[in-house]
């Protein structure tokens, strides 16, 4: 039986994979690309192994890959958080721990939309309500019905739920609340 701790997620094996890298769900970003279109360039500044790039490139955007970790895809060695490129818009599912850091840089250095995958506890905290959300740049948040699995053959998915949210430099409103 399954503690609350193991529930939630709580890591006691201590088997998380390095850097904390989880590859997008495909579905996942297919969802996406039905629900928001993108004007002009994107950056895919937490590329892992091109999942999101991929899907980007194949629909026919501009994207330019660029990670901190080799994984194989993509421009590597580049720390968004220290990064200046501007690009038009960026997409990404950032590493868990720094979801709030890459929002805040993002929205600095994006001409038009971000758009990051993140757990639909992200709308909670006062840090994350004071820092971002008060800007009313939020303009969408589209939060999946059903469970992303992020580990290989995970058809049932996961526990915890998730969303995307779609931030515009140019929206000053409340956000839209939508399901897929």
């Amino acid at each position: 039986m399954k503690s609350a701790y193991q529930m939630v997620g709580h890591n006691f094996n201590n088997d998380r994979k390095e850097n904390d890298f989880y590859e997008t769900p495909k579905d996942a970003i297919l969802d996406l690309l039905a629900n928001q279109k993108f004007e002009g360039n994107i950056w895919e500044c937490a590329c892992g192994n091109g999942a999101i790039s991929n899907e980007l490139i194949k629909v026919g955007y501009d994207v330019y890959s660029s990670d901190l970790i080799n994984r194989g895809y993509g421009e590597t060695g580049i720390d968004f958080l220290k990064a200046n490129k501007r690009f038009d818009n960026i997409v990404t599912n950032p590493p868990f721990n720094l979801a709030t850091e890459f929002t805040n840089h993002a929205l600095k250095i994006t001409n038009k939309k971000v758009a990051l995958l993140c757990k639909l506890s992200f709308l909670e905290g006062k840090r994350r309500s004071k820092e971002l959300f008060s800007q009313k740049k939020l303009e969408k948040v589209l939060i999946f019905s059903r469970r992303l699995g992020f580990k290989k053959n995970d058809a049932k998915g996961g526990l915890m739920a998730f969303a995307w949210f779609i931030y515009d430099k140019n929206y000053n409103g409340l956000p839209q609340i939508d399901w897929i």
